[in-house]
């Protein structure tokens, strides 16, 4: 007699058999787990390297509920793997922002290089440095003793004052800028013959001198202009005038560190002279009087005005910026 059917499915009763092709869904969830089913035969009971059983060993060898990180937890690299500011890289209004900011920067540079290019031009600059070792030797010859050299004007070509390295009485600025350097290493020297030497003093001894030359430069520059003197220097040429003091301090210098106080005022009573007469028939050229001859001897008045401060304020600032300098030695 036939059973009515109940929906259960009829049971094999055979010893040690395990349901295999019943598979856990919806309509057949899964009762127990299943241990008759081969695992994959992993190396040593780990899974073998490569991205094809990274999700399979975490789905299957989660024990505990543990979870295990990740290569890119690892500090490893990954597909979906983002840095910091990636998002706001990404933004377009944040990349407007940057492109801005870029051309803003661009047109501040140019705008800064074309305005020193318009005061300190490059060209120029390497016209005061054109020189060579006859020249610097000879201009050094020149101030220390002026008084039989004969011809004092400048030579030009087209129209443009040849190079230093071709006139004699042409100014630069490698002297000055050499002599500056080494004023300051003598100055550490005398003060070290004397134990007075510390970073601080060669700090100050520098900052004052170039400060003095800065000052000397802007009221020479501004008596020219109150007194209307027309001329054709320009402010890196009266640099340059302005800075072979520091030659003849350096000998003044050196006549103290041999011969103390005596070589030193000697040295400065030469150099003094020396320097004086040497700015004085140089920039009596350059000093253009008025072309109108009613105005012809008043021009010439403030031209010998501006000569005679030159030639008095060289011999001051050689010797207030040595006085220090002078010390019985140990």
């Amino acid at each position: 007699m036939e059973m009515p059917s109940s929906g259960r499915q009829p049971v094999n009763k055979t010893a040690g058999a395990r349901i295999r092709n019943l598979k856990p869904g919806p309509s057949n969830p899964q009762l127990f787990e299943d241990t008759s089913i081969s695992q994959p035969n992993f190396y040593g009971g780990y899974p073998p390297p490569g991205p094809a059983y990274s999700g399979q060993y975490n789905d299957e060898y989660n024990v505990g509920g543990a979870e295990y990180p990740s290569a890119g937890q690892f500090g490893g690299h990954s597909g979906s793997t983002t840095f910091p500011g990636q998002q706001l890289l990404n933004d377009p209004v944040a990349n407007m922002a940057v492109q801005y900011g870029q051309t803003l920067a661009g047109h501040g540079t140019e705008y800064v290089n074309r305005n020193i290019e318009k005061y300190v031009s490059s060209s120029k600059l390497k016209y005061y440095f054109a020189v060579d070792t006859a020249y610097v030797g000879k201009k050094l010859g020149l101030l220390i003793f002026p008084f039989a050299h004969s011809d004092w004007s400048l030579r030009y070509n087209k129209d443009e004052p040849v190079q230093p390295r071709y006139d004699i009485n042409a100014p630069d600025l490698y002297i000055p800028v050499m002599a500056f350097v080494t004023y300051i290493l003598l100055a550490g020297l005398v003060l070290g013959t004397q134990s007075r030497f510390s970073p601080e003093h060669l700090g100050l001894t520098a900052s004052t001198a170039f400060a003095w030359t800065i000052v000397e430069l802007l009221v020479l520059l501004l008596t020219m202009y109150i007194l209307n003197v027309s001329t054709d220097l320009k402010y890196l040429d009266l640099l340059a005038y302005c800075g072979y003091k520091y030659v003849g301090m350096i000998v003044i210098m050196l006549g103290g560190l041999a011969f103390q106080s005596t070589g030193y005022y000697i040295s400065l009573l030469w150099m003094a002279i020396s320097v004086a007469f040497f700015l004085v028939r140089s920039l009596r050229l350059a000093i253009l009087p008025h072309s109108d001859p009613s105005s012809f001897e008043r021009g010439n008045k403030r031209r010998l005005y501006v000569l005679l401060m030159v030639a008095i304020f060289q011999p001051l600032l050689m010797w207030w910026l040595t006085r220090h300098l002078i010390g019985t030695q140990p």
